[in-house]
């Protein structure tokens, strides 16, 4: 029968430095025949595998599954005065776009999907203003206060300035990705960014951007002019995971198999032998729910 082992976080370590210690003489004389370093390279590689088992099936979700507390959630404050008519806005967003260079359909459609054209908007994170500039961001370009974001013509200069760079820095279709998620996560999901609310919020905006253009916006005009490629499952991406509360694994109710062919040729990566018929000596596995 294999031997399986239960542990939670706080036991992997304990397991790896005191189960040689706690080993029949049998087993003890298995693990010592010239393979202990190896064993133990092997098993700490494999426990460490847990705790970014459990990190990643939390992470893979943008939806909450616990309140965030009272601290996190402090969000700058709008200011109570009047808001210029759309008109108005619409006239800044144009004039600014024309100064740095940047289309205006484009900052249109972007400004659209990120505020509708208010400028006391606030997002769930924290970004400010038309544009949905993030203060950190803001402070790339000088601006510091959070407060000046709230002025239209500083925040609409601040996100065109943003996306200027990022459009001469991707291209149109991945400047507007990385808008939304950073270029970080651009970088990460190796140039089309995989979140569902990424992938809505590019459909959105491309989409708005390519009518006012009159391309279709899955044509291959659309791909040349963007540089990627949209697909109508992008406007609904993740609409099956909405409002799913997010399921935290338990590292303590996942088991490492080992299985008792502690051989030479087992432990030895270069004389283990691969086919249909190998099997691996470490096998990470749920635990069934206890009665």
């Amino acid at each position: 029968m294999p031997c399986i082992i239960n542990f939670g976080c706080a036991d992997m370590r304990w397991f790896i430095s005191n189960v040689l210690s706690a080993s029949s003489p049998w087993t003890m004389k298995r693990l010592f025949q010239g393979n202990l370093v190896l064993l133990v390279i092997l098993l700490v590689v494999v426990t460490s595998l847990v705790p970014a088992l459990a990190a990643a099936d939390v992470a893979q979700a943008k939806v909450a599954s616990e309140p965030v507390s009272a601290e996190l959630r402090s969000l700058p404050t709008p200011p109570s005065g009047p808001v210029p008519s759309r008109k108005a806005l619409k006239a800044l967003v144009e004039r600014t776009a024309k100064r740095y260079g940047v289309e205006i359909d484009l900052v249109d459609a972007l400004v659209v999907a990120e505020s509708g054209y208010d400028p006391h908007a606030v997002s769930p994170v924290g970004a400010v203003g038309l544009m949905q500039v993030m203060p950190e961001t803001a402070a790339d370009y000088g601006v510091n206060s959070v407060e000046a974001l709230f002025d239209p013509q500083t925040n609409v200069r601040t996100g065109v300035r943003h996306l200027k760079r990022l459009l001469g820095q991707f291209g149109i279709g991945k400047a507007v990705m990385a808008y939304n998620a950073g270029e970080g996560a651009l970088s990460r999901h190796n140039g089309f960014v995989t979140y569902p609310e990424t992938q809505r919020y590019t459909h959105r905006v491309l989409s708005s951007y390519l009518k006012k253009r009159g391309v279709a916006p899955y044509s291959l005009e659309a791909r040349e002019l963007t540089g990627i490629t949209l697909t109508p499952a992008m406007a609904n991406a993740g609409a099956g995971a909405r409002g799913r509360v997010v399921r935290r694994i338990d590292p303590s109710r996942l088991r490492l198999r080992i299985r008792p062919t502690l051989s030479e040729r087992s432990l030895d990566p270069g004389l283990h032998s691969s086919g249909p018929d190998s099997k691996p000596m470490f096998e990470l596995q749920r635990l069934k729910p206890r009665n």
